[in-house]
């Protein structure tokens, strides 16, 4: 992949313009996720040198270990599957999850965040394609979901999350994409919480997803090339922890 951190920023930029041109939105309604699941905390100083603030992780474990080596004025989201028994660890790591696949899950993040005293933004991942590979709730669930939630003060849902199946051609993203959007404003209505955040697109479909409604776009590959080896920390950073 040719061209530094800066170039390939500043090309995806213009390529969140011009989606939102396409649809009637303003750019500064969408916010880029820089993935560097796999990538080294070197990457991540570079792109926040290029005015990046937002990163997205997979793995809380990769997460624990890397920011703690990146500037302190980052914002870290979660958006890989997390386990119960990683939670407590995610709520102090994350200022946004947008994974969250039960209401099971829901509850524990709750309870973690009543322990260290904040209230944790989150995002319902919703498997709209119905792929038994994927995460995710199926749509049907999100109306109890939502409802149950009630009783939780310490999460704040603010929106949905979803994947489509992968395909070579991003235009076949477009109807799961629009299916979201569509749930979305039906569970607002019907619930009288605003949820405002669309988490989809990704490297491959990111102009699809902005013009169907995305407020957050993951995009780790056309900034960071493709990961040969992912990235694991040595024993001098493990010591500078």
């Amino acid at each position: 992949m040719s061209g530094n951190v800066q170039d390939r920023l500043d090309a995806v930029q213009v390529r969140i313009q011009a989606a939102c041109e396409r649809s009637g939105r303003k750019p500064e309604d969408v916010r880029l996720v820089a993935v560097t699941k796999g990538i080294g905390p070197d990457a991540v100083r570079e792109a926040a040198e290029c005015g990046q603030i937002i990163f997205g992780e997979s793995k809380v474990q990769e997460a624990k270990h890397k920011i703690g080596m990146c500037p302190g004025n980052l914002e870290w989201y979660m958006i890989g599957h997390l386990q119960g028994n990683k939670v407590r660890e995610a709520v102090r790591l994350f200022h946004m999850i947008h994974s969250v696949d039960s209401f099971k899950l829901l509850e524990t993040i709750n309870g973690a965040c009543q322990e260290t005293g904040n209230t944790m933004p989150v995002c319902l991942e919703v498997n709209v394609s119905g792929e038994r590979s994927k995460f995710g709730m199926p749509p049907t669930e999100i109306p109890t979901v939502l409802e149950k939630a009630g009783t939780l003060i310490n999460v704040d849902i603010v929106g949905f999350m979803t994947m489509p199946p992968f395909t070579q051609d991003p235009l076949e993203a477009r109807p799961f994409f629009k299916r979201l959007r569509e749930l979305r404003d039906q569970w607002q209505n019907e619930s009288g919480i605003e949820m405002r955040e669309l988490s989809m697109g990704m490297s491959n479909d990111f102009e699809i997803a902005i013009e169907e409604g995305a407020t957050m776009i993951r995009v780790g590959t056309i900034l960071f090339g493709e990961r040969k080896a992912a990235w694991k920390p040595g024993a001098d950073e493990l010591e500078s922890i």
